[in-house]
This record gives C-alpha cells, sequence and structure tokens, in this order.
C-alpha cells in the first residue's frame, strides 16, 4: 500500500505556482523563479523542493530546477480546480465582482472535501471556464486551453472576442470594469501608435485609447 501524504496549505500553493511557471510541459523550472513568483527567498523554495520531492509530487534536479512528476500535477490541478469553481460560485451565487474573488478563491481552495467540490461543480452546471477566461480542469484533470492571444498581436484592422486577462490583480481588473471591458465583448483594433504602440480600439460603438501593457493583459480569440 502506498504511504498517504497530507500536504499543507504552503505545500499546496508550491505546486499550484510550478504548474502554472510550467504549464502543461515537463521543463524544469528554476528555484529562482519560483521564488520570485512566490515572493520568497530561493534558498526556501529549494528546502521546499527536497520536501515534495520526497513525497514523490516533484523531481528535483539541484542546481538546475524542478518538475512536476505525474502525481504532481495531479494535486496542482485539483487544487486549480477548486480555485476556479470558487470563483465561479462567488460570482454567480454570491455576487461577488471578477476583482474580488481571487483573494477569497485563495482561501478555499485548500478545503479537502472532494464531495463539496464535486457538488458545486454539478451546482454551476460543469462550467468550463472561470471569471476570468481560465480553463477549469475537470474532476479527472482533463481541460483544454482556449485559442487566444494578447490583444497587442492583432493587425490593424482586425477584431477579435476577449476571451481571457493575463493580470488577473484587482487593479486591473477594476480598470477593464471602469471602462466597460469584459470578456465577450467583441474588440477592433482601428489604430496602432508607433511611438508607444498604444492602441485605438472599438467596442460595439465606442472608441477607446488603451496602452500597450492593456493591450498586452488582454486576451482575444480572433473572429
Amino acid at each position: 500500500m502506498s504511504k498517504v501524504f497530507f500536504l499543507t496549505r504552503a505545500e499546496e500553493n508550491y505546486i499550484k505556482t510550478i504548474f502554472h511557471l510550467g504549464g502543461n510541459t515537463a521543463r524544469l523550472i528554476s528555484t529562482n523563479a519560483i521564488a520570485e513568483e512566490m515572493e520568497t527567498k530561493p534558498s526556501s523554495v529549494t528546502d521546499m523542493a527536497k520536501r515534495l520531492a520526497g513525497k514523490g509530487l516533484l523531481d528535483y534536479v539541484p542546481y538546475k530546477g524542478v518538475s512536476l512528476t505525474k502525481k504532481g500535477k495531479k494535486t496542482a490541478l485539483a487544487v486549480v480546480r477548486k480555485h476556479r469553481l470558487w470563483e465561479v460560485f462567488l460570482v454567480r451565487k454570491l455576487d461577488f465582482t471578477w476583482d474580488e474573488v481571487h483573494e477569497v478563491a485563495e482561501q478555499l481552495e485548500h478545503i479537502k472535501s472532494e464531495k463539496l467540490i464535486d457538488k458545486i461543480d454539478e451546482l454551476l452546471d460543469f462550467p468550463k471556464y472561470d471569471p476570468h477566461g481560465d480553463p477549469i480542469p475537470t474532476k479527472t484533470g482533463e481541460f483544454k486551453e482556449r485559442d487566444k492571444q494578447p490583444l497587442n498581436e492583432l493587425p490593424m484592422g482586425a477584431t477579435g472576442i476577449c476571451v481571457g486577462v493575463k493580470d488577473t490583480s484587482s487593479a486591473f481588473l477594476r480598470f477593464l470594469d471602469k471602462n466597460d471591458i469584459a470578456l465577450g465583448d467583441v474588440i477592433e483594433i482601428l489604430e496602432k501608435e508607433d511611438f508607444d504602440d498604444s492602441l485605438l480600439i472599438k467596442i460595439d460603438d465606442r472608441e477607446l485609447h488603451i496602452s500597450n501593457q492593456i493591450a498586452t493583459n488582454l486576451y482575444v480569440k480572433k473572429e
């Protein structure tokens, strides 16, 4: 019988961060990259990497980095699933705005009850994407990334549908709300400034100037 390990909140956060940095690949993620993302010391990351490797969740290569094992990826996807389902629940059922849900979901994602999460998934009619446009893994860990690209990569005159955001900070999401930019909006590129790569865009009948930084953080699917 295989040994069952209980994961702490901190351990789950490390696993999730490594998954986000590595994506759906097996490439090594450096301890410095993890430390920067988690705002901690590389030495602390190394200590945690050794601990998680001992639990069979990571492959740790000294001085090179870490990658998730099959078990580690399964664990990461379970945490990601819980986080994104909680975000949908908070928006749909409790009227949270999309700039409020991330911090609360960070706390709720560590709840251990699989039955509760399955019930929430069923209650929400098995959503495929969270309020920020990110895919929600199924119970078996399957998910499909959307066909998307940053808005600033669209050529002049092109049109795309807003399907997600790269920056999920409250400040950025409040900016989008203030300017009535939301998922599902059809965005047309009217002008591109050579000087600073800022854009003049059209949403419905509105024209709006946005910076290149904003355009970089908006994902669209080209029509």
